[in-house]
């Protein structure tokens, strides 16, 4: 009796082929799930530091001069009853004031050096993971090449996504669109590397003209140059020096990869993974013009008529503070209300090259319709309270071109449209106290935070630091640092330090002199050494440099501010929660992240010995 016969053995590379395409496609769903398991994680740590910080502040009572003794007395003993929040400043110091430098370019903080980490983990534990075929060879080309396509694929949409200004991500994690951006720029990096890890074995093994000649092969094509060129102009030192060229390639390229990708996959039946990212660019785009209509069409809606019949300025301008900085003032239209910190996206068509170039610049005013209200019509320094006041370095480019329309004054008005407001604002309803430096432009930044502070009046203490190479920025600045003192309640301790840093000795009674007449009286009490410090001891003067210097609350000095020793001592007569916002260069970032790197369970600034709770929100200089 015959035996029945055998089935035909299945060919090996079918079989290889069978299990890689099964993997391939188990584990694009399954790096989704982790990706969106973690983003889940940060949303969960957001939303309860939300709810916890928010019930800290309600359960909060206010401290009199005993309780403040008493504290001060126990400062310096171990408090096991603080070791939460101890444990809380630790992974503040560690996670956003340690910081990884990379040359003269980068600087990153550990957040951020974690998080890239964490990405290309993920990413290439998916991409070689069970890479081993059924003879045993591991690492097999055809497990992981097409496996790393997909996976690569997949990502379009999360990459699209970091880089929008409106996105679910920010809303469910906290996380501004800023410092998301930075993830885009490093996820997209790791991106780069898995699509050459998905194409070099190709071009390894070689390519034979009929392939060629295939057109999904040439999209892939198109697509993956087009991403080895946004790579080489997206990299810091391109973008610092040619800001406006990388804006409109990345622009172009970005849709040449989506496009590219697209119809690489349409050969697969795999593009389902490339359109939602064409769905989020669309979508962030919808709502961003919608905002510039919305904002352009109301002021010819709702008319502000205790604005026009007085007549004043309903039109934007520019105008020359410096030879190197414009103030572009803004007429606020109604309905747009921002936070101290925020930004917003400037479009000038007459400025302009295309309509499509909108830049972002932090609003340096405070937005307060009861400030607006009570403020007069003719009060110096009232644009920052009642208008959107930008502050810009005229480099090249279109702040170039902004600076030369200026030079002609007012009587040239501008059309404005504004797109925001964007970014997050440091809540210091729970602070007591506040630290806000300032480098340069950077009061763009620090100016309506310290204006916020002393309107609402929670604060203890305020210290504002700004260092400046050019004195004669009091000038503009001098009127709303006095409306500053001015709102500030009794029980608030507030002290102004302006920092000169020009490396050239500057006689600067001579020029108050050309800042207002009031100037000759500081004469006498200036004392012209390098090192020297003025602080006037009377209450008083006008919305002037000489009137600003008149206050206690003023000193100006020469040199750099020693952070270490400004913020040791701030830290060490402090309680309770002391917030510190930084807006400058990197230098002046990295010095202050540097002067809070506080051990929390030792020394005399230590959480866990009575020492202040630090929170600190750096926007700084350059690009990421």
């Amino acid at each position: 009796m015959n035996s029945p016969a055998e089935p035909p053995a299945m060919p090996k590379g079918l079989t290889d082929k069978a299990i890689s395409i099964a993997l391939a496609v188990l584990y694009t769903k399954e790096i989704w799930y982790t990706i969106g398991g973690f983003i889940g994680l940060i949303m969960i740590c957001h939303w309860g530091s939300v709810v916890l910080s928010k019930c800290i502040q309600w359960s909060k009572t206010p401290i009199d001069d005993v309780e403040r003794r008493s504290l001060a007395a126990r400062r310096g003993r171990t408090s096991l009853r603080r070791l939460p929040l101890a444990l809380v400043n630790l992974w503040r110091v560690m996670a956003f004031r340690c910081t990884l430098r990379i040359g003269k370019s980068y600087s990153l903080c550990l957040s951020d050096v974690f998080c890239t980490m964490a990405y290309m983990a993920v990413i290439f534990t998916f991409a070689l993971l069970n890479t081993t075929d059924l003879e045993g060879k591991i690492f097999d080309v055809k497990f992981y090449s097409n496996r790393a396509g997909g996976l690569a694929a997949v990502q379009f949409p999360l990459i699209t996504a970091l880089g929008t200004k409106n996105n679910v991500i920010s809303l469910l994690t906290g996380v501004s669109y800023e410092k998301l951006n930075n993830l885009h720029r490093m996820a997209a990096r790791v991106l780069f590397v898995l699509l050459w890890i998905h194409a070099g074995p190709k071009f390894a093994a070689g390519i034979t003209s009929a392939e060629a000649s295939e057109q999904w092969l040439q999209f892939g094509f198109l697509a993956g140059f087009g991403f080895a060129a946004l790579i080489v102009i997206s990299l810091r030192p391109v973008r610092a020096a040619a800001y406006e060229f990388f804006f409109y390639t990345h622009f172009a390229l970005a849709f040449l990869i989506l496009l590219g990708g697209y119809f690489h996959l349409a050969e697969f039946k795999l593009q389902k993974y490339i359109w939602p990212s064409f769905l989020v660019w669309g979508l962030d785009r919808f709502i961003r013009l919608a905002r510039v209509l919305y904002f352009k069409l109301t002021p010819y809606i709702v008319a502000r008529p205790e604005i026009t019949s007085a007549g004043i300025e309903t039109k934007a301008y520019a105008e020359p503070l410096t030879p190197d900085l414009v103030r572009l003032c803004v007429p606020r239209p109604p309905g747009f209300s921002w936070s101290p910190g925020q930004v917003a996206y400037v479009i000038v068509p007459s400025i302009s090259r295309l309509p499509i170039e909108a830049h972002p610049f932090t609003i340096a005013s405070l937005c307060d319709s009861e400030m607006e209200k009570q403020s007069p019509l003719s009060e110096k320094g009232r644009e920052h309270w009642s208008d959107l006041v930008f502050l810009i370095n005229a480099q090249a480019g279109f702040t170039k071109r902004l600076a030369n329309h200026a030079s002609k004054g007012r009587q040239d008005p501008l059309t404005v449209l504004i797109d925001g407001p964007y970014g997050h604002s440091p809540d210091l309803s729970g602070s007591d106290e506040l630290v806000v430096v300032a480098g340069g432009t950077g009061i763009s930044y620090a100016l309506p935070m310290l204006l916020a502070a002393a309107k609402k009046g929670t604060c203890r203490r305020v210290l504002f630091i700004w260092s400046i190479r050019d004195p004669s920025h009091l000038r503009w600045v001098a009127p709303a640092l006095m409306k500053a003192i001015s709102m500030a309640p009794a029980r608030m301790s507030m002290s102004i330090s302006v920092y000169i840093t020009s490396s050239t000795k500057l006689d600067l009674p001579k020029l108050l002199d050309t800042f207002d007449s009031d100037a000759q009286s500081l004469r006498s009490s200036f004392n012209r050494s390098e090192e020297s410090v003025f602080t006037e001891k009377k209450l008083g003067g006008g919305p002037s440099v000489s009137g600003l210097l008149d206050l206690h609350a003023v000193q100006i000095s020469y040199g750099r501010p020693n952070f270490d020793s400004i913020l040791y001592d701030e830290m060490l007569n402090a309680d309770g929660h002391m917030t510190v916002g930084v807006c400058g260069s990197q230098a002046i970032a990295r010095a202050v992240r540097s002067a809070l790197k506080v051990n929390p369970f030792a020394g005399a600034n230590g959480v866990l010995k009575g020492g202040p709770s630090v929170t600190l929100h750096v926007e700084s200089f350059g690009y990421a």
